[in-house]
């Protein structure tokens, strides 16, 4: 995680499902989210635009506050 963390809160999100089979909307999603790989952990700062991604690939990520 080379992004610096911004002051406020932040939230972990694992790829739990592959995007395959998938439409590409929801590969590019994943893709602007920074998950490339199944079990891979990002963080980000909370905010609506991150959770609107979440929103839209839920079925495939785990998120934790």
């Amino acid at each position: 995680m080379a992004r610096a963390k911004a002051k406020g809160k932040m939230i972990r999100i694992t790829l739990e499902r592959s995007g395959i089979g998938y439409s590409l909307r929801q590969k590019r999603t994943l893709k602007a989210l920074g998950l490339r790989r199944l079990r891979q952990t990002v963080e980000h700062a909370d905010g609506p635009v991150v959770r609107g991604m979440i929103k839209k690939v839920s079925h495939l990520v785990r998120v934790e506050e």
